[in-house]
C-alpha cells in the first residue's frame, strides 16, 4: 500500500514509518516540521505542509491508500494553558485532513490516539468500554477526533482504526531515531538527561497507593507501538471494520522501578529531587490490551529494560547533535 504519514517527522511517526517500510508499504512523510525532526524523516519522501492545508494535502493524498495520522499536539500541560491551540490543530485541522481523504477517495485511517480520553479511571486495568472523561483539553481533543471518525465512517464509508496508547517509550534498534523532545517531558529521557549530569530529575510524588507510593505507568516500547499501526491497516486492508483499541503492555512499572532501571543500564546514580504530586495524576494507570491481541494478533514484547538501554543508545548517538540544533532554534 502506498501511505501517507502524517507527523511522519515526529517520533512515533518516524518508527512507524520505518516498520511499514520494512513490511514493503510505500511511504510518504507529511510533516510542518513544528515539532517534528528532519533527521527522523531521513530515507522518506518528505512533504512539508501543516494537516490544515486543504491544497497541500489534496496534492499529498493523490495516490494513496491509507493514511496513519500522528499530527497533533500533545503536551498536556500546554493544553490547559493554551487550549486553543489543541483544538485548533487536533480538531479543526484534523477535521481538514478528514476531508481531504473523502474528496480523495481514501478509504482507511490509523489514529494515533491517546489513553487520556479515559481521564482519571475508576478501575484498572482499563477497558475500551471505560467512561471517556477527558481531564484535559489534550484528551478532550483527541475525543472530539474520535467522534468525528465515527460519523465519517457512518456517512462516508472512511474506515478506522483509533489506537489508545498509554506510555510511550524507547528508540529504534537501530539507533537512529527516538525521542527528540523540546520540552522533553518523559520520564525516561529526563532520568538519562539527569544520568549525564544534564540537572535533576524531578519525582511528582512519592505516597500514592501503590508499592513503593510512586505513580505506577504502562511503559510502552515504540516499536511494539509502531508494529501494531502496521498491523492495524493491514486488518483495515483484509476487511476488518473500524474500531478503538487499547496499546499496552497490561503491566505497570512504578517511577522509581524506571529510576532504578535506568541506573542500572548507564551505570551510576541519578541525580534527583523528590516534590509533591502533580494535580490529576492517578496512582495507577494500566491497559488492557487483550483486544487488539485478539483483533490483531499482536502482543507488546519488549521491556523496561529494552526500552530504557534503547533509548541510552539513541541518547548517546545524538547528544551532541540534539545540542547543536535546540541552540540554532
Amino acid at each position: 500500500m502506498r501511505v501517507l504519514v502524517t507527523g511522519g517527522a515526529g517520533y512515533i511517526g518516524s518508527h512507524a514509518a520505518r516498520t511499514l517500510a520494512r513490511r514493503g508499504h510505500e511511504v510518504i512523510i507529511y510533516d510542518d516540521l513544528s515539532t517534528g525532526h528532519r533527521q527522523l524523516a531521513r530515507g522518506f519522501p518528505l512533504i512539508e505542509g501543516n494537516i490544515g492545508n486543504a491544497e497541500k494535502l489534496a496534492s499529498a493524498l493523490t495516490g494513496v491508500d491509507a493514511v496513519m495520522h500522528f499530527a497533533a499536539k500533545s503536551l498536556v500541560p500546554e493544553s490547559m494553558r493554551d487550549p486553543r491551540k489543541y483544538f485548533e490543530n487536533n480538531v479543526r485541522d484534523g477535521l481538514v485532513l478528514l476531508n481531504a481523504c473523502v474528496e480523495s477517495g481514501v478509504k482507511k485511517l490509523i489514529f494515533s490516539s491517546t489513553a487520556a480520553v479515559y481521564g482519571i479511571p475508576k478501575e484498572s486495568p482499563i477497558t475500551e468500554g471505560a467512561p471517556k472523561q477527558p481531564v484535559n483539553p489534550y484528551g478532550f481533543s483527541k475525543l472530539s477526533f474520535e467522534y468525528a471518525l465515527q460519523s465519517y465512517d457512518s456517512a462516508y464509508g472512511l474506515r478506522f482504526m483509533s489506537l489508545r496508547y498509554f506510555n510511550a517509550a524507547g528508540a529504534d534498534e537501530s539507533g537512529e531515531i527516538g525521542e527528540l523532545h523540546e520540552p522533553e517531558t518523559h520520564l525516561i529521557p529526563n532520568a538519562l538527561k539527569a544520568a549525564v549530569g544534564q540537572g535533576e530529575l524531578q519525582i511528582f510524588g512519592t505516597d500514592y497507593d501503590t508499592p513503593d507510593g510512586t505513580c505506577v505507568r504502562d511503559y510502552i516500547h515504540v516499536t511494539d507501538l509502531a508494529d501494531a499501526h502496521v498491523l492495524a491497516l493491514e486488518y483495515l486492508n483484509n476487511g476488518g471494520r473500524s474500531e478503538f483499541l487499547n496499546l499496552g503492555t497490561g503491566k505497570g512499572s512504578s517511577v522509581r522501578e524506571v529510576v532504578i532501571t535506568v541506573e542500572q543500564v548507564v551505570g551510576r546514580e541519578l541525580s534527583k529531587r523528590i516534590s509533591g504530586r502533580r494535580e490529576g495524576d492517578p496512582p495507577i494507570l494500566l491497559a488492557d490490551p487483550s483486544r487488539a491481541e485478539k483483533l490483531l494478533g499482536w502482543k507488546a514484547r519488549l521491556s523496561l529494560r529494552d526500552m530504557v538501554a534503547s533509548s541510552w543508545n539513541f541518547f548517546q548517538k545524538h547528544a551532541s547533535a540534539r545540542a547543536a540544533e535546540i541552540e540554532t532554534r
